[in-house]
């Protein structure tokens, strides 16, 4: 399959790209040029982004009523979640068949995965709070440092998009008695802005295992706080998102349990933008991730304190180099089934990036050095070319390497081990874009990842049985994949369809990787007319094995949601939603619910200043 994907590739490139190439529609330009900051920690088009990047913003937000981030993710192809019930559960986020803990999540360019366990808490983030999402698929550890295997999510918090006030009111309430609230206030003027969003949200839930019939809820209250100072060369930005709440769930015996959390992220910004050819960006973070059991003295607790300097120069018209530099400084606590560490974990990191582009050809180089407080060092690259070989058609190829350091629980939960390596990944891809006509456009890619020293818990007694195991660096995945998209508009109408075929493989023990999808498909469609949208969103996926350990397999699946808004006024507007159309039985995790159909309605009011 290695060689074959490509080949496909190729063919399908020389055969495209003698498509003619007509002039765009407008509104398909808009979506060419809407601007991404993460797939290279600077502005630029989403046309001129090499690396496959999705933008979920607004409108998709609010168009989807989701009820958390995991909910705005799923209907992308290429994108699995893992989920342990309803709202609020655990949840995991899988990315080009990598595992959960090779997706870094950040919140405004600052990383949220704990140092506890390595997935980021997901689940509670909500949409309310969210301005947009850039999702840049493959290896960004060059930029990012640890966890970026996969690929990033950057979540952008909102911010005042106007000058003046601006000002909205949301309710809504659906199945499972789940209520939300939420309400939005910002300012801006020339030097001035400031911003605050507020969502609380609570559910009876429904029962998380198939063999209990107790329902389990949720509530969470959820803040993004700012305030920023403008100048001509100077910015400064005060910001804090948090989410605390709290999750009913049941354990393996089926006893009723539930936790307390608290997730936030607490960022000053300085700006400076010295000349034309010359700005840095200051950042220093604190971020909190803390899990609390009520039933026990269980708990789980990161504090990390972050520095991020990043410095851009551009070097004529042709060449921008960026450099920058990332201290960490972080404390991982951890009670847990009698295992017991407080611990810290120092990193320091330099990164150099340089882009170049001459005509119709552009070049990205990077490379990073990571000090590791346990490990020791170690050293990522980079490089990707693009060249627009006409109008309408750009072809693409890149390779790198990622990382991913053994958290606190590797190295000194249950089985820890101190002497671990970092899971390291090795990635080259080759992709195209095309420009079909007017008003439609396709993008195609293939993959290979090869990840090495995955870490593993062995036990010589037999898995769950003995307490000689430990955790090592054992397993090896090759992850190879096709990806396929379009998207376009004709009338009132609106699409985006993706697709991926992938072979996430333990070449160890020749079994497809855990809860990761061979092959999925997913679709939106919108229509809009006068006062009215009405929109679906589509997610085929075949089946998946639940577990490394197990034969047990979660069945594919067919999932649709529908819902329509009525714009009553310019400040009114009521929506409605139907989630899971057809009401389809499907497991997310092995014995785990997943929710029925559900009608969901909400009212929002956005008075005009």
């Amino acid at each position: 399959m290695k060689h074959r994907l490509f080949i496909s590739l190729i063919a399908g490139n020389i055969a495209l790209a003698a498509i003619s190439s007509p002039v765009y529609a407008a509104n398909d330009a808009v979506q060419l040029d809407k601007i991404v900051v993460s797939a290279t920690r600077t502005a630029q088009t989403l046309d001129q982004t090499i690396a496959p990047t999705i933008i979920i913003d607004r409108k998709d937000i609010e168009r989807s009523q989701a009820v958390d981030a995991a909910d705005l993710l799923r209907f992308h192809a290429g994108i699995d979640i893992g989920r342990n019930g309803g709202s609020g559960q655990a949840t995991s986020v899988f990315i080009r068949g990598t595992e959960s803990n090779h997706t870094l999540v950040l919140i405004d360019g600052v990383r949220i995965n704990p140092g506890t366990i390595g997935g980021a808490a997901i689940q509670n983030i909500h949409p309310d709070l969210i301005e947009r999402i850039e999702i840049v698929k493959g290896p960004r550890s060059v930029l990012y440092g640890s966890n970026a295997i996969g690929g990033v999510i950057n979540i952008i918090t909102r911010r005042s998009q106007d000058r003046g006030s601006q000002a909205s009111v949301r309710f809504s309430n659906g199945r499972y008695n789940t209520k939300q609230g939420n309400t939005s206030l910002h300012y801006s003027d020339e030097a001035l802005r400031l911003g605050l969003d507020l969502n609380l949200i609570s559910s009876d839930g429904f029962p998380t295992r198939q063999q209990s019939d107790l329902d389990r809820g949720y509530n969470n209250r959820s803040i993004n706080a700012y305030t920023g100072i403008s100048t001509d060369t100077v910015d400064i930005e005060l910001n804090h998102w948090s989410s605390k709440g709290n999750t009913e769930y049941l354990n393996f015996s089926l006893s009723p349990l539930d936790q307390d959390q608290i997730n936030s992220v607490t960022t000053l910004k300085l700006e400076l933008a010295a000349s034309d050819f010359f700005d840095s960006t200051l950042k220093l973070s604190k971020i909190k991730d803390d899990i609390d059991q009520n039933q026990s003295n269980d708990f789980v607790k990161t504090d990390a304190n972050i520095l991020d300097w990043q410095n851009n120069f551009a070097i004529g018209n042709i060449q921008m180099l960026t450099a920058g530099v990332v201290l960490s400084r972080e404390n991982n606590q951890a009670l847990s089934f009698g295992s017991a560490f407080n611990q810290d974990t120092d990193t320091d990191d330099l990164y150099i990036q340089d882009q170049i582009t001459v005509g119709n050809h552009q070049l990205i180089l990077g490379v990073r050095h990571t000090e590791h407080s346990d490990f020791g060092g170690e050293f990522t690259w980079s490089t990707e070319y693009g060249i627009q070989i006409n109008p309408s058609t750009r072809i693409s190829a890149s390779a790198g390497t990622a990382f991913r350091a053994p958290d606190a629980t590797d190295r000194f939960g249950f089985g820890g081990n101190t002497n671990l390596d970092p899971e390291r990944s090795r990635n080259i891809e080759i992709g195209m874009k095309h420009r079909i006509n007017a008003g439609h456009s396709l993008r195609i890619g293939a993959f290979r990842n090869k990840i090495s020293d995955l870490i593993s818990f062995i036990d010589p007694d037999g898995f769950g049985v003995g307490v000689a195991g430990t955790n090592i660096n054992v397993d090896e995945a090759t992850i190879e994949g096709l990806e396929l998209g379009c998207q376009g508009n004709q009338g009132n109408w609106n699409y985006s369809v993706d697709a991926i075929i992938q072979n996430p493989l333990n070449d160890d023990t020749n079994r497809v990787l855990a809860r990761r999808a061979k092959r999925s498909l997913s679709a939106q469609v919108d229509y809009n007319v006068g006062k009215f949208q009405l929109g679906g969103d589509f997610l085929l996926t075949s089946r998946r094995n639940d577990s490394d350990f197990s034969s047990n397999e979660n069945a594919g699946y067919l999932l649709v949601n529908t819902g329509a808004t009525y714009r009553i006024t310019t400040e009114y507007a009521i929506s409605l939603k139907v989630e899971n159309l057809f009401d389809k039985e499907y497991e997310l995790a092995d014995n785990f619910n997943t929710a029925g159909r559900g009608l969901f309605f909400e009212f929002r009011y956005s008075p005009a200043t």
